[in-house]
């Protein structure tokens, strides 16, 4: 595998003999085809490894893509289970701020590495074009009036100054990085309606070829909808992509989902979205490619696909891809893009069998989905494949009163997820306009926000006179971002707080997003539940979930007849005659121009210039990265260790790394007070990622965590032993680290699901941990480990010994020398007993395997580099 020293930039010499003019293109390509004559079932081949076939294709050059990696992947039609390692090269990054930032800082550091050992700074860029949108900060501090918009994102700017400075810093020293500033909609949203090519073409070369993506968020799998193949990743492994390293992987089973039949009315994408969350959650797809075809398909917009296609993280898949059809050229053209391109897009696409053709192709697993029998639904309390039929998450009637159980504090139209999907927001406009017609209102208790993923979306809305009634209720504009659906959520009324608080009561926040984890939304509602937008207005209404939402009354009009959901909810035929009105080109390319600008607000913003970044001392939001530093030099072992905590089943990167309010007498407020800032300017974890210490405090520090070493006591604490004192967990770490003593942290099923937070990695190896021990890993947050230098182990479906107590300790033997997953054995001693628990290492790759020997990604990235400079001055006359 790739070595320190070794370059990772390929050209293909296609040994194949794949490369082929494209008629009326004046390009060529790697025609999938020419490999048929070899392996005849490449032409059964599910469309997303014919796109990683392609991707072979044009990059084997002999060394790092060798003619088995191809013949490996043609091959693969129909098969279960591979242990074979292919590399993947996405042609574009895209990053939201809140890791996008991180990434870049290391970017940053690795210059200041560089030219610490007498290199060349401006050698370290990226040599994939990145697009990084902010859309993470805003915070949503005011609401419920029109003013609401203005005054947050003059508050987000104040708040981020240091963060948005050093993003135009890096903007202008780092070649390939586009910024869109603040106030322009959600990274997913904004690749969907403006950025994403599709099929794309190299200048250089005539090169024409199929794009694929990754991105520093989970939900990057929305672009599926379109037919790119792309997915999630952390941060740290999208910053090594853009430096031009290989996306290493095992070939991955392909999940065919056959949907037949059409949705019903008044049954809505997010419906079916949730769905089959539920359905693939069971069936367990788990670093598997799911695509769809079958004749449900041509029915959905591409908007409805792209609904499912950003849900592939909760129901657990790498991606959810779509195909290329009829459907995708016209959604290019009603985005603003050109005719030109749409015909390339088909002319590529039929030429190398991409093109939805009916042809069958061989899954590893088939399931089945009528889209008739999809009905409205809700997820939660926690998690979102918790799906519900809305009918039925009735606890009780709703009665008048005082704050109690059920009630609606929270309900945002939010998420790139649902508000790309113009039926669910003109339904949501609808549906409020007729509630409005009836006389019903919101109680004022229960805060009301719109944070649309695009302004095409408030565009549309306001030409059709659907703003005014959303306002109406409540549902003012305020911001474009992802706000409430990554726990942006702002502060509650004061008297409601103090309700919840006094009261200890079970209150709900309905959300159209596409995270409801513990502690994410407000870390005072326990209980968040997702759905479509039009049903966010209509539990609005409601006040509570403890309803029949399809049969009890939302409210009473003014004459006091009971109102109820299927009287106001809007005609089909009305929703698809103002989509057709008022969703047209011409207002997705007004917008497309400025969509890099900022206006006045970005252009004020003061920027350091030059090769290198000038760091100060006195940030607390932006300091060098502190992970070049090998964390285990020479061979891993595990001696002795503690547990720093033992934890359950569905241990979320919530959990692990928050992203909403910075907790009140936790160690990082702490911190923040020492260095003088005022409790009004903490802003959220999220926003705090480019400060090393500040995110080590905020590490398992999850009000909603709970720590079998706790003694019960739910937030960010565990028990130190031989002390026996209970400490937040950061401050255990440090005891432990002083005392030369190993971690690791022990858990259950399905651990690290949710974000591609590739702080919940960095935060668990700057806490000193050496290996996390669990039952099953999601795959990006096990990727995450190993390239920050610590190593994963899987149980199983065997179980951790009751009773661990702090003063457990683990050992770890293995049966030879360190190498992709690999059967070991860790002994727990516990109670005086030793469990001998079976477990494999979750290092997949050889390449992996190079990072975590080099003490993680970054240490091997500096190894890398810093040969490639030997090497250049040795040969230097």
């Amino acid at each position: 595998m790739t070595q320190p020293g070794h370059s990772v930039h390929v050209t293909s010499i296609d040994s194949f003999g794949a490369r082929s003019p494209l008629p009326g293109q004046g390009g060529a390509y790697f025609r999938i085809e020419a490999l048929a004559e070899t392996w005849p079932e490449v032409r059964r081949l599910p469309v997303s490894l014919c796109i990683l076939l392609e991707n072979l294709l044009r990059h084997e050059d002999g060394q790092l893509v060798s003619r088995e990696h191809v013949a490996a992947v043609a091959q693969r039609a129909g098969h279960w289970g591979s242990d074979h390692e292919v590399l993947f090269f996405p042609s574009r990054v895209v990053m939201q701020d809140y890791s996008g930032l991180v990434a870049l800082i290391d970017v940053a550091t690795l210059r200041d590495r560089i030219a610490g050992a007498g290199g060349d700074p401006a050698a370290i860029r990226p040599v994939k074009p990145v697009d990084l949108i902010i859309d993470h900060s805003l915070i949503v501090e005011h609401a419920g009036d029109a003013g609401a918009y203005e005054r947050n994102l003059a508050s987000e700017y104040a708040q981020n100054a240091e963060r948005f400075s050093f993003l135009k810093w890096a903007q202008a020293a780092l070649d390939n990085v586009r910024i869109v500033p603040p106030g322009n909609g959600i990274i997913h949203q904004i690749n969907l309606e403006h950025l994403a090519q599709i099929v794309a073409r190299d200048d250089q070369t005539g090169v024409i070829f199929p794009e694929s993506q990754i991105g520093t968020d989970s939900h990057t799998t929305m672009i599926n909808g379109l037919g790119v193949l792309a997915w999630g990743v952390g941060g740290i492994e999208a910053e090594a992509a853009l430096l031009g390293e290989p996306v290493s992987m095992l070939i991955p089973d392909v999940v065919g989902v056959r949907l037949t039949g059409a949705l019903r009315a008044g049954v809505t994408a997010t419906d079916l979205a949730l769905t089959l969350t539920e359905q693939l959650r069971k069936l367990g797809v788990v670093g598997k490619f799911v695509e769809f075809f079958g004749p449900g398909v041509a029915g959905l917009t591409v908007a409805d696909r792209a609904t499912v296609a950003n849900m592939a993280p909760e129901y657990g898949a790498t991606c959810g891809l779509f195909p290329l059809d009829a459907a995708v050229s016209d959604y290019l053209l009603l985005t603003g893009r050109s005719p030109a391109a749409v015909a390339r897009l088909e002319s590529y696409a039929r030429a190398n069998g991409l093109w939805e053709d009916g042809r069958p192709r061989d899954y590893a697993q088939v399931i089945g989905l009528d889209l008739s029998q999809v009905v409205r639904s809700g997820a939660g309390p926690r998690n979102p494949h918790q799906r519900f039929d809305l009918a039925q998450v009735a606890r009780g009637a709703p009665t008048a009163g005082a704050l109690k159980d059920g009630d609606v504090v929270i309900a945002a139209i939010t998420s790139c997820t649902n508000t790309s999907n113009p039926h669910n927001m003109v339904a949501a406009g609808l549906l409020a306009r007729n509630a409005r017609a009836r006389g019903l209102r919101v109680d004022d208790r229960i805060k009301t926000t719109l944070s649309p993923g695009s302004r095409a979306v408030t565009g549309y809305l306001e030409a059709a006179g659907l703003l005014a009634p959303l306002a109406e209720l409540g549902f003012d504009l305020v911001g474009f971002g992802c706000a409430t659906c990554v726990g942006n959520s702002g502060p509650l009324p004061v008297a409601v707080d103090h309700a919840i608080a006094e009261g200890n009561l079970n209150v709900a926040a309905v959300l159209s997003g596409n995270r409801n984890f513990e502690g994410r939304i407000h870390p005072g509602v326990r209980s968040n539940y997702l759905m479509s937008p039009p049903m966010v207005v209509a539990h609005a209404l409601a006040g509570t979930v403890a309803l029949n939402i399809e049969s009890d009354p939302l409210g009473v009009d003014a004459s006091g007849a009971p109102v109820l959901l299927h009287q106001i909810w809007p005609d089909e035929a009305e929703i698809a005659g103002v989509i057709a009105r008022h969703v047209t080109p011409d207002l997705y390319n007004r917008l497309r121009g400025g969509l890099n600008d900022g206006g006045a607000r970005w252009q004020a913003l003061d920027a350091a210039g030059g090769i290198r970044f000038p760091w100060s001392a006195s940030s607390s939001y932006v300091s060098p990265s502190p992970f070049f530093q090998a964390v285990h030099p020479g061979e891993f072992s595990l001696r002795a260790a503690a547990p720093l905590l033992v934890l359950g089943d569905n241990v979320t990167t919530d959990h692990i790394s928050p992203v909403g309010a910075i907790e009140a007498g936790g160690p990082a407020e702490a911190m923040l007070l020492a260095l003088g800032v005022a409790p009004q300017d903490f802003n959220a974890y999220g926003a705090r990622r480019g400060n090393a210490e500040v995110m080590r405090r905020g590490t398992f520090a999850n009000v909603r965590l709970r720590n079998r070493l706790a003694d019960g006591r739910e937030g960010g604490f565990t028990r130190h032993s031989p002390t026996g004192d209970l400490l937040p967990v950061s401050e255990a770490a440090s005891r432990y680290l002083a005392e030369g003593r190993d971690m690791v942290v022990l858990a259950g099923a399905n651990y690290g699901a949710g974000s591609a937070r590739d702080w919940a990695a960095k935060g668990t190896a700057i806490l000193g941990v050496k290996a996390v021990i669990a039952g099953s890993f999601e795959r990006i947050h096990r990727a995450n480990l190993v390239l920050m230098g610590v190593m994963p182990l899987d149980y199983g479906d065997l179980a951790l010994p009751a009773g661990l107590e702090a003063d457990s300790r683990i050992e770890l033997t293995f049966d030879g020398p360190l190498r992709p997953r690999m059967p070991a054995v860790a002994h727990i001693t516990s109670g005086g007993q030793v469990h001998s628990l079976a477990v494999r290492v979750r290092i997949d790759t050889g390449l992996e395997l190079d990072y975590f020997r080099a003490g993680g990604i970054l240490p091997f990235l500096f190894a890398r580099n810093s040969a490639r400079l030997d090497q250049e001055t040795r040969h230097d006359p």
